[in-house]
């Protein structure tokens, strides 16, 4: 397994080639986490800070199933209030913050949604001398195509796209995206409610590129889509999580973080990377151009790459980390587990978004959109044919009240 090579052989580097970093003092925060005692934690103390942080949701330790409260250990460090909220898509992040409506101070888009972010103008550079931990970030993790001189963004976790399943439900593992489209699932399958991911499945399916290059691409894939619709019993982001451990559903698809929570909650749950392929992704933290509170942003971020905090919080959300040590001290399920390190034979049919051009992205949104509202011979015949009705109906009506009347003269 590739990842678990380079965290291995980053951890036996950094054990040779030890640095006075290890030979550090730290600073007890809490009974689970300690923190860099060479970082000026409290400068803000006293101050009144607040900063906005926008996450994925489900998507941090908050101290629920005896997980550690990462966001209240770091205002307990340094003084600094946190106001957290979470979305559910990449997209939805982007609208929220392209309309001004609220003012961030951290966000985690992935990697497409950044190279779209930075394109616009829509990231600050980041000042490393206040982010020091991100030299804990892997050297395979930096410098990315979405970020290539690292200037916007550090690595949070990474995670691929996969099938979830019900064992109980469904007699034959899935092996393939086609599946999906499987007919004996009708009404028992859950499906992305985002663009990119859903268009990536059924580009999985059909042989094109998760990242196309025109819109006639884009309406050939959709068609795919379209198809698979009256299948589908509910487009889903964190609704998969109640609806998959409540048995609600035989088949979903999702994130592979996210599917290790769920089998955990769910032993009749399990997860399989469809033989085309699976989509890659990162996670990043970046700091809205918006920002008023930019070196308290950074200095969250920072806090996010401590190696207990990391640790803390890769434990409890179940995603790969991009960072060596955080590897190193988690706990042996974990460490060891083939959806969040999976083999080289799948990692090597992984794919990555990219930004798309304008045109092929407007498109994109304009088809998913008639998709969704796409029913071919479902509800918007039955609405025509209700409305028919509803129509014939008070013509009834006034023709027997003329009638009435007529009849009355008489």
């Amino acid at each position: 397994m590739k990842r678990f090579a380079v965290l291995l052989l980053t951890a036996v580097m950094a054990f040779c080639c030890a640095t006075p970093a290890f030979a550090a003092g730290t600073i007890k925060v809490n009974e689970d986490i300690s923190v860099s005692d060479d970082y000026d934690w409290t400068r803000f103390k006293g101050q009144n800070v607040t900063i906005n942080v926008y996450n994925w949701g489900e998507y941090i330790a908050n101290g629920s199933d005896d997980s550690v409260d990462v966001v209240a250990a770091f205002e307990e460090l340094t003084g600094i209030k946190v106001n957290y909220t979470t979305f559910d898509s990449n997209e939805s992040m982007y609208a929220k913050l392209k309309s001004g409506a609220a003012n961030y101070d951290v966000v985690i888009p992935s990697d497409y949604m950044v190279a779209k972010m930075i394109s616009e103008g829509m990231l600050m550079p980041l000042n490393y001398d206040n982010i020091p931990n991100f030299q804990k970030i892997d050297e395979e993790y930096r410098n990315a195509d979405y970020d290539p001189e690292n200037a916007y963004t550090v690595p949070y976790t990474l995670c691929t796209t996969g099938i979830i399943y019900n064992t109980k439900l469904v007699d034959k593992a899935p092996t393939s995206w086609a599946d999906l489209w499987d007919e004996q699932y009708a009404d028992n399958i859950l499906m992305f409610n985002n663009s990119r991911d859903a268009y990536a499945i059924a580009a999985f399916k059909s042989g094109h590129d998760v990242n196309p290059q025109s819109a006639e691409e884009v309406d050939e894939v959709v068609e795919e889509l379209k198809a698979q619709k009256p299948l589908v019993q509910a487009y889903v982001m964190d609704e998969i999580f109640d609806k998959m451990i409540g048995g609600e559903a035989a088949i979903g698809v999702y994130y592979s973080g996210d599917a290790i929570t769920m089998i955990d909650d769910n032993p009749d749950l399990a997860w399989v990377f469809p033989e085309e392929g699976s989509v890659l992704s990162v996670d990043c933290m970046a700091i809205p151009a918006t920002s008023e509170h930019e070196e308290a942003a950074e200095m969250f971020i920072n806090f996010m790459c401590e190696t207990d905090v990391g640790k803390a919080n890769i434990e409890y959300i179940g995603y790969t980390t991009p960072m060596h040590d955080v590897w190193e001290v988690l706990d042996e399920d974990l460490k060891n587990s083939e959806i969040a390190y999976p083999s080289e034979e799948v990692e090597a049919k992984e794919q990555v978004f990219t930004a798309l051009s304008d045109e092929v992205n407007n498109e994109l949104d304009v088809k998913w959109s008639e998709m969704k509202s796409y029913d071919e011979g479902g509800s918007g015949v039955v609405f025509l044919l209700l409305l028919s009705a509803m129509v014939a109906l008070a013509c009834f009506n006034i023709w027997r009240k003329l009638r009435k009347k007529t009849r009355n003269q008489y």
